[in-house]
């Protein structure tokens, strides 16, 4: 393969014709490639992310959840965020899904290191990796029944009333 320099019009161009119809957005947020992917396509392309030989993006830097609870049919996802060492480039992947079916293929083959990672967003989000190899609880008690890192529940008690909110901004 010819040289070329890894910029993010270099990289999602080589991204767009192996994966075009996986990419459902592209954008450069501080000059951060950032693709929204189809979830069912996420693994096969951190995979020729990882194995492509002129991309190199072999380093995980970062799995995370995230809950939108107004993006109907798309509340939860995962942030991926992805390093070439050799190239020193950036890129993050999302993927949105329905909190009704919050699951997605999991990266433990490609990145040992997800594997913490992943059960943390499974613990704190509810969002399972389908293929992990110990999808339980890292941080939480496991007989806890809910996710607290979901938007579901309120930030604080509003009935407090030894709390004055002008010294808090509010």
């Amino acid at each position: 393969m010819s040289e070329f320099t890894l910029n993010n019009e270099t990289v999602l161009e080589r991204i767009s014709t192996h994966f075009g119809d996986a990419i459902l957005s592209s954008e450069t947020p501080y000059d951060l490639l950032t693709l929204v992917v189809e979830p069912t396509r996420v693994h096969e392309l951190i995979k020729f992310l990882k194995e492509d030989e002129a991309l190199q993006i072999s380093f995980l830097t970062l799995l995370g959840g995230i809950h939108f609870p107004d993006n109907k049919r798309k509340e939860l996802g995962v942030n991926y965020h992805l390093h070439s060492l050799i190239h020193n480039f950036r890129i993050r992947l999302k993927i949105y899904f329905s909190i009704e079916n919050p699951e997605v293929d999991s990266i433990v083959d490609l990145y040992v290191g997800a594997n913490w990672q992943e059960r943390e967003t499974y613990d704190f989000f509810g969002i399972t990796f389908k293929g992990h190899p110990n999808m339980t609880r890292i941080l939480n008690e496991d007989d806890m029944d809910y996710f607290p890192m979901r938007k579901e529940y309120h930030l604080e008690d509003a009935t407090r009333e030894d709390k004055d909110d002008r010294f808090f901004g509010r």
